[in-house]
């Protein structure tokens, strides 16, 4: 991307030379394809930049000395931060009305079986399943989205920092579509104990292996360490096994059509996330001047985020006895959840 004029010594308007400043267009940066898109308009240096057009450096400093964002707050280095699209282009507006469509979509399938009583059908022992691992997978996916919510305040541009909270959006929108679901349902069941989910996530052993991984994740402090951890090691290998691999797997054979239709819009928003982390490392470990160093890093988070992972996989192996009707197994389920993890390093090319 052009840098504003080097001859620039006033912050002055018209001051700047930069992308179409002798245009009537008044775009001031370089679009990654062809034509500016909508998203790029209303995310592209929306974020200010000291090295871009700050002359006047930042307006705001901490107590420390340092500006508002720094690019400290990771240990990846990029040759220019600002290079970053969001594959799915996601923004305000177009979030706000996805994650509306998907509530829609939740409430109509809950409220659909509820009118029908399709819970009393469910197999007996899918119920305490869904009361006591379904309940507990809540508190995963709410950890996941409290991390990147705390990790998007850091993020060098925008357009990382809009991926970022987006993908937090879509995790602490699980975890109460999750919630409610079970709520909801257990107002049809005699005996119904909302509290076993909890009980298992803080004391089952069955889960402290994703507990401790997704605690790990949570007290990391490089931003963008999360970022990967998360949607590169922990979704692939812990996230996607448990809900595709599981619950999507086993709800129909034991009667259930309702959990499997409110899971499936998260493994939809992990495709969309996905796609934004590799697209973002892809660059990084590709970069001109710093790819050997993040390349090297990256390999570092795998290495410890990946033993947790297993940890985690391995520790939930329990559950898939469980049910009276078992579709699928935990090991091929699992040398699935590998297959989908080698392939996302592949793409990274590391």
């Amino acid at each position: 991307m052009p840098a504003m004029s080097s001859s620039v010594g006033s912050g002055a308007a018209g001051a700047a030379i930069f992308a179409d400043s002798d245009s009537r267009k008044y775009r001031y940066y370089e679009p990654r394809g062809r034509a500016a898109t909508h998203y790029e308009d209303v995310t592209v240096d929306v974020q200010p930049d000291p090295e871009r057009y700050l002359i006047q450096n930042w307006i705001i400093s901490f107590a420390n000395g340092k500006g508002a964002y720094i690019k400290d707050n990771t240990a990846a280095k990029s040759s220019n931060w600002h290079a970053f699209r969001a594959p799915d282009q996601e923004w305000e507006r177009t979030h706000y009305q996805r994650q509306s469509k998907i509530e829609t979509m939740v409430q109509s399938v809950i409220s659909n079986g509820r009118k029908y009583g399709a819970a009393k059908a469910f197999d007996k022992a899918w119920l305490k399943i869904l009361q006591t691992h379904l309940g507990a997978w809540k508190h995963a996916e709410f950890g996941l989205g409290t991390s990147l919510m705390q990790a998007q305040r850091y993020g060098y541009t925008q357009m990382i920092n809009n991926a970022t909270l987006t993908n937090s959006s879509y995790k602490l929108r699980l975890a109460q579509d999750i919630t409610l679901y079970l709520a909801e349902i257990g107002m049809d069941i005699a005996g119904w104990d909302d509290t076993l989910g909890k009980t298992a996530w803080l004391e089952d052993g069955v889960w402290q292996g994703t507990r401790e991984a997704v605690e790990t994740i949570m007290g990391t402090t490089d931003y963008l360490e999360q970022y990967f951890a998360i949607n590169i090691v922990f979704e692939p290998l812990v996230g996607e096994l448990f809900r595709s691999g599981f619950l999507m797997q086993a709800g129909a054979a034991n009667s259930d059509f309702m959990t499997p239709a409110v899971i499936s819009a998260a493994e939809a928003d992990y495709e969309r996330n996905l796609a934004n982390t590799i697209d973002l490392m892809y660059l990084l470990a590709h970069d001109e001047q710093h790819g050997a160093h993040n390349v090297a890093l990256f390999k570092s988070w795998i290495a410890r985020h990946r033993a947790l992972a297993d940890k985690a996989a391995q520790n939930l192996q329990p559950i898939w006895s469980m049910p009276h009707s078992k579709p699928v197994s935990f090991e091929d389920m699992r040398a699935v959840s590998h297959e989908r993890f080698n392939k996302i390093l592949g793409e990274l090319g590391i």
